[in-house]
């Protein structure tokens, strides 16, 4: 696996701080006045302050609205699960509740929306058969 790298807008270090450390689990790394990064599931995401508000279109994925502008991470199923958990331990609200999407089909896959302190949207899926991530 290659790591990407993504760079979002937060709103304050300390809310970005607990949602992907302490809620999401992700390690926090370097991090200087206006940015933070943290280890995404491999990845590296460096939350920039920008106090700019974020855009609320949607796009239609098999028969739900979801947030047009989104990031997120496949998951292996097990880690899926323990992280709803978190999510609901933690009171975050769902934008879109966990749910298995596109069942018996190619790319079957269990997802769900939140949205961080700053308003931005993540999913997380997770694919029983992870070599169904990219069938169509």
């Amino acid at each position: 696996m290659i790591p990407f790298h993504m760079a979002f807008a937060i709103d304050d270090k300390d809310s970005a701080r607990h949602f992907y450390g302490d809620i999401i689990g992700c390690k926090v790394g370097r991090e200087a006045d206006n940015w933070i990064d943290f280890d995404f599931f491999g990845h590296q995401l460096s939350g920039h302050i920008n106090h700019d508000p974020k855009s609320t279109a949607t796009s239609k994925v098999g028969d739900e609205l979801v947030p047009l502008q989104h990031f997120g991470a496949v998951l292996p199923w097990e880690t899926w699960n323990a992280l709803i958990e978190r999510i609901k331990a933690n009171k975050v609200a769902f934008v879109l509740e966990p749910h298995i999407r596109f069942v018996g089909k190619p790319g079957e896959q269990g997802t769900f929306f939140v949205k961080d302190p700053a308003g931005n949207a993540l999913e997380f899926k997770s694919f029983r058969d992870p070599a169904a991530i990219f069938e169509h």
